[in-house]
């Protein structure tokens, strides 16, 4: 079941990676935008910078021009003819053939400041003008052509008549209005002729715009070439393309104070540059300029310079980011769209592996599923991972295989253990019920004479014995569990201690009216053994001999052969090779027999063939366990073999044979059932 605030690995892929990923495109984009804004920034700034350079080239090649034509102009022969009438046809003319847009052309005499001749009425252009060539002997024209020239910053400038053109025309609000004069000698071969402050006859003035019209001040989104602003080295206004009341004001009374004063002093060192301004034209619009910086035409009697700016805004010159934006809004949509898909497509494959190891191992549960580990993924890591998964399953099947046998054989030894139990309680019993039966029946004086006394005394002591046996064996199969069971190993004849279990158990057997036969070697046989335990192992023996044949005979022999192929003992001579012999006790009977799959069970302890209380035979089921232990504790073996139900059984001992040396007796500790499967 799904724990709350859990999810899939599928889904949690997924959101990762599309966490990871849409951000990063998202910021590709971003910086793509960024880039394109720097680009189109940079373009704008080369063009204006490169069109504030045009501007003020085209500038002074229009003001050289001028100069030219005036100058051309004013040594006409026309106007030293005194004429007043050809004079004023000839200025007429004048001011069509000029090239720049010519507002006004008259002809003043400088001495009386009277209007010979005049395109635009009877006010003077410029008194200031006709004050600097009055003065012309103290006075040296700032350009050194012979023209003098000033510029007009209003219609209407303080001092001065407003001219005669209309305010309805539209060349009336052109700026860079400037007033240029040349001198007149009616005398040209001495100009010092008519006084000698070489003041001139006439001055021929001329009113022109080199600004914009007011037609050409609009600009077209995308233009980078920018209207026109001609600023003073002084801070003076001389020219602005979009905004004729801030002709005339100084840029210290400006907002962008700091940022023109900027732009002034970096043209005055000849940088060419931009610069961002805001509040220049419209408030919070924001402008990007190019500047340059020319000599300034201006009669001022000192050399200044002009400074050219190329204005416009800056949404303009980021016109084509809007097109940039429709692409790139465009293009993350679909980046967003096919990284969507491309993340699904690499979180299944990345998740199946998952889901179908998650599926196997779900499965796996269900014993009954043939299933198995998928192998043939794409993922090298997760076939490695299948593989360590189905080995570990397999493992875990005969882990699982083991518990389940070692659980049956667990309950089986509970099972033995409680008919044990329920067998050594009655057998215990038995003898117990004896001698209590024998010793009240003397104690009560029910003895008709002393002879029947010593006889029912005689079968407690008896039974007593026997009651002491059983204590022993089950004494003794505890310390071979717990492993302090030990033998004392000394030089023994195996022969005198046959003879002496088959006089123990002589009576017994003639009781049952079996028959004996001992088939004795003739050899003398010497053994390194426990007298005491091999004697209680041979009894065992005997015993079970007995107990389980009721008619026929039962053979004792001996013999000696060698080591038998793929078993060894502790005490094989391999110094030269050669196998040591052993000594062979055969017990064999023509008893009820064992079958084949009970065989190896017998030498189990608490186990017997039949292990209910209702059986025919007594016993505890001890006897072929405690011989087994006591044998190998002294180096031997035992073997059964039966050929099944009713057919006898034979019981072999193996033991070493003593070598001629002489051998000091040791003490040998029996081993665990643990030790003893090493």
């Amino acid at each position: 079941m799904v724990k709350s605030g859990q999810s899939s690995f599928r889904r949690i892929l997924l959101s990762r990676i599309l966490l990871l990923s849409v951000p990063v495109l998202l910021l590709g984009e971003y910086v793509t935008y960024r880039k394109a804004r720097s680009s189109l920034l940079e373009t704008a700034r080369q063009n204006l910078t490169e069109s504030a350079v045009r501007k003020g080239d085209s500038i002074h090649a229009s003001l050289e021009s001028l100069q030219a034509n005036l100058l051309t102009a004013s040594e006409s022969v026309i106007l030293h003819a005194s004429s007043a009438q050809a004079s004023q046809t000839y200025i007429e003319q004048l001011a069509q053939r000029l090239p720049t847009k010519v507002q006004c052309v008259q002809l003043t005499d400088v001495q009386t400041t009277a209007i010979i001749a005049s395109t635009c009425g009877n006010q003077p252009l410029s008194a200031e003008i006709l004050q600097m060539w009055q003065q012309q002997g103290s006075f040296a024209p700032g350009t050194g052509s012979g023209v003098h020239i000033k510029t007009v910053l209003s219609p209407t400038p303080s001092g001065e008549s407003a001219p005669p053109v209309s305010q309805n025309d539209p060349s009336y609000f052109d700026q860079l209005k400037l007033v240029l004069s040349a001198p007149v000698y009616l005398d040209q071969s001495n100009p010092l002729a008519v006084n000698n402050s070489g003041m001139p006859d006439y001055a021929l003035t001329i009113r022109s715009t080199l600004g914009q019209r007011a037609s050409d001040r609009r600009i077209e989104p995308g233009s980078l070439t920018g209207y026109t602003v001609v600023i003073d080295q002084d801070g003076t206004i001389l020219e602005h393309g979009n905004d004729l009341s801030r002709v005339g004001r100084n840029i210290q009374d400006e907002v962008e104070a700091n940022r023109l004063e900027s732009i002034v002093r970096n043209a005055l060192q000849n940088r060419q540059d931009f610069l961002h301004l805001f509040n220049f034209d419209q408030e919070g619009m924001e402008l990007l300029s190019g500047y340059t910086a020319i000599p300034s035409p201006l009669s001022t009697g000192e050399e200044r310079k002009w400074v050219i700016l190329a204005v416009t805004p800056l949404d303009n010159a980021l016109a084509g980011l809007k097109d940039i934006q429709q692409v790139l809004v465009t293009l993350i949509l679909g980046l967003l769209a096919a990284n969507f898909l491309a993340t699904l497509y690499l979180t299944r494959d990345l998740a199946l592996p998952i889901e179908k190891l998650q599926d196997y191992a779900m499965n796996i549960q269900c014993r009954a599923t043939t299933e198995r580990v998928p192998h043939n993924l794409s993922i090298r890591e997760f076939n490695r991972l299948a593989e360590a998964l189905d080995s570990m399953v397999e493992r875990l099947k005969a882990w699982a295989e083991e518990l389940e046998t070692a659980w049956k054989e667990a309950k089986t030894a509970n099972q033995l253990k409680n008919e044990f139990l329920a067998t050594i309680s009655h057998e215990l019993r038995t003898p117990l019920n004896a001698i209590l039966g024998c010793i009240r029946l003397v104690r009560d004086d029910c003895c008709d004479n002393r002879d029947e006394e010593i006889e029912f005394l005689q079968r407690a002591d008896d039974a007593a014995i026997h009651l002491l046996n059983i204590i022993n064996d089950i004494l003794d199969i505890s310390k071979i569990e717990a492993g302090t069971l030990s033998v004392v190993m000394e030089r023994v004849d195996a022969k005198r201690l046959i003879k002496e279990a088959i006089d123990l158990q002589q009576s017994a057997i003639q009781q049952k009216g079996l028959q004996l036969e001992f088939q004795e070697d003739s050899q003398s046989i010497t053994l390194e053994a426990d007298p005491a335990k091999l004697k209680q192992a041979l009894l065992n023996l005997l015993g079970n001999a007995i107990k389980f044949t009721d008619t026929g005979r039962i053979t004792i022999s001996t013999r000696i052969e060698g080591l038998s192929e793929g078993q060894s003992f502790n005490n094989s001579d391999s110094r030269n090779g050669s196998i040591q012999p052993h000594l062979v006790i055969s017990v064999q009977d023509t008893g009820i027999g064992i079958a084949r799959d009970q065989q190896q069970k017998l030498f189990q302890p608490f186990v017997m063939v039949d292990g209910s209380r209702t059986r025919p035979k007594g016993g505890t089921g001890l006897g072929l366990a405690i011989s087994r232990n006591l044998i190998e504790l002294m180096g031997g073996m035992i073997r059964l073999d039966s050929k099944g139900i009713g057919q006898g059984t034979t019981v072999e001992v193996v033991l070493p044979i003593l070598n001629s040396s002489p051998s000091i007796p040791v003490a040998l500790e029996s081993k665990t059932p643990k030790e003893q499967n090493r």
